[in-house]
C-alpha cells in the first residue's frame, strides 16, 4: 500500500445518507411547528387587528350540585373559567356575568289553561342551571367565529372548568365585536 510521504492520511469526502436527510427534515419540521404554533398565530392575529372582542353565551342545564349558590359565588370571585371546546383545552376566558336560569313547571289544566310555576324540586334536588356570558378575543372565520383557536357555532358543546367545578354546556349566542 503506497504511503503518503508526509505521513497524513486523506479522508474521503462526506456523503449524505438517508438517516442524515431524515434528521434534517425532522429538525426543519420541528422549527416550522414552533413558528406556526396556534399561540404564535394568535399573537400575530391580535397584533395585526385580526382579532376582535367576542361575547359567547353558554347555557349549563341540570348539573347536579349540593349548593348552587356557593358555586355562583365561586364563579364570580374567580372571574374566569377554563374552556374546553370539542375535548381540546383552549385556555381561560373572562366571565362577564352568570345568570341563574330557574326551572319552571308548566301544566295544562282541565279547562285548557297553561299554568307555570317555579319547580319546587329545585331546592330539594340541587341542580345548577345558569347562563355564562364569556368574553374573549376571536376572529371571523369561514365556518363561524374562531374562539380559542377553534371554530365555534351556536349549539356547539363546550366544557367550563373552575377550581371546584366542571360543567358541560352548549353555546347559545355569539356576538362579534361586543365588549
Amino acid at each position: 500500500m503506497p504511503s503518503d510521504p508526509t505521513g497524513s492520511r486523506s479522508t474521503p469526502p462526506r456523503t449524505w445518507s438517508v438517516v442524515d436527510l431524515a434528521a434534517g427534515a425532522a429538525v426543519l419540521l420541528a422549527a416550522g411547528g414552533v413558528l406556526w404554533s396556534p399561540k404564535l398565530s394568535s399573537v400575530v392575529s391580535r397584533a395585526t387587528g385580526g382579532e376582535v372582542p367576542v361575547s359567547v353565551s353558554v347555557d349549563v342545564r341540570g348539573e347536579p350540585v349540593a349548593d348552587s349558590a356557593a358555586i355562583l359565588r365561586t364563579i364570580e370571585s374567580e372571574g374566569k373559567v377554563s374552556i374546553v371546546i370539542r375535548n381540546a383545552p383552549h385556555g381561560s376566558v373572562k366571565v362577564a356575568r352568570v345568570d341563574p336560569l330557574p326551572r319552571r313547571l308548566t301544566i295544562l289544566t282541565p279547562d285548557g289553561r297553561l299554568v307555570s310555576a317555579p319547580d319546587p324540586n329545585q331546592k330539594t334536588f340541587g341542580t345548577f342551571d345558569a347562563r355564562f356570558i364569556l368574553e374573549g378575543q376571536g376572529r371571523k372565520g369561514e365556518g363561524g367565529v374562531v374562539f380559542g383557536n377553534q371554530t365555534l357555532k351556536i349549539g356547539a358543546p363546550v366544557e367550563l372548568e373552575g377550581s371546584t367545578y366542571r360543567f358541560s354546556g352548549n353555546v347559545t349566542n355569539i356576538a362579534i365585536g361586543a365588549s
